[in-house]
């Protein structure tokens, strides 16, 4: 496939769900600006990431370290914010910090040491979420810290240098009605908010249910599929 026909098709696709992101916020009665867009381009080439800025997206995610520095490194002149949105490990904060933006994926205090330390590195301020588990106990590869977690962990990265609280982030867990997770998440968030109303980022909801967490108070959705297709295959 060409990069012409390439290019049309991602701007056909980011058209569609930049419609449903409009047409969720006006189901919830809130203003379609209220929710950014991030692109997720895990497994996607650094080409795409062009076109996607070329159209005028502004947040791309990754969530593997070792492609999400190459593509950062590769894309170093766009003007996009890098958000690292999967699994964290805390030998790797440091280096996540030397290019990311966003850090959405924090949910032990052990990452935090790093973070600091790449941020300090980089002189750049880091954006922190604290990613919080929608999953019952126990459940194998549960990822995100307890609701009951949360204060301790927002401690953490408030007294780090370097580092910006800015709210939440979470993910729907399988098998379970989307909507029914994001209320659950909207009740912690909530409830988060009354000790630090300035961290009022959500990050929630994905191709397949960013309706629900719009309509449950998300600032962020993370999409990949539905803007850049089915993920290739990685050998």
């Amino acid at each position: 496939m060409d990069l012409v026909t390439r290019a049309d098709e991602i701007a056909a696709n980011l058209d569609a769900v930049r419609r449903r992101i409009a047409a969720a916020c006006d189901a919830a009665g809130r203003a379609g600006d209220d929710v950014r867009l991030v692109v997720v381009t895990k497994f996607f080439p650094a080409s795409d990431v062009r076109i996607l800025a070329g159209l005028g997206v502004t947040d791309v995610g990754e969530n593997r370290h070792q492609e999400a520095a190459a593509k950062a490194a590769e894309c170093a002149d766009l003007d996009v914010r890098w958000h690292f949105v999967g699994g964290l490990q805390s030998n790797k904060a440091a280096a996540v910090a030397s290019y990311a933006d966003v850090v959405e994926s924090v949910d032990r205090a052990k990452l935090v040491p790093g973070l600091s330390r790449g941020a300090h590195e980089r002189s750049h301020e880091i954006d922190v979420l604290l990613q919080v588990s929608l999953d019952p106990p126990g459940r194998e590869g549960r990822a995100g810290a307890d609701p009951d977690e949360l204060d301790a962990l927002a401690a953490a990265v408030e007294t780090a240098g370097g580092l910006r609280l800015r709210g939440l982030m979470a993910v729907a867990p399988l098998g379970e009605d989307p909507a029914a997770a994001f209320a659950r998440l909207a009740r912690i968030r909530a409830q988060f908010l009354e000790s630090r109303p300035c961290a009022d980022v959500l990050s929630a909801g994905m191709s397949g249910d960013l309706e629900h967490a719009i309509r449950h108070g998300a600032t962020h959705v993370r999409v990949g599929s539905a803007v850049l297709g089915p993920r290739p295959r990685i050998k």
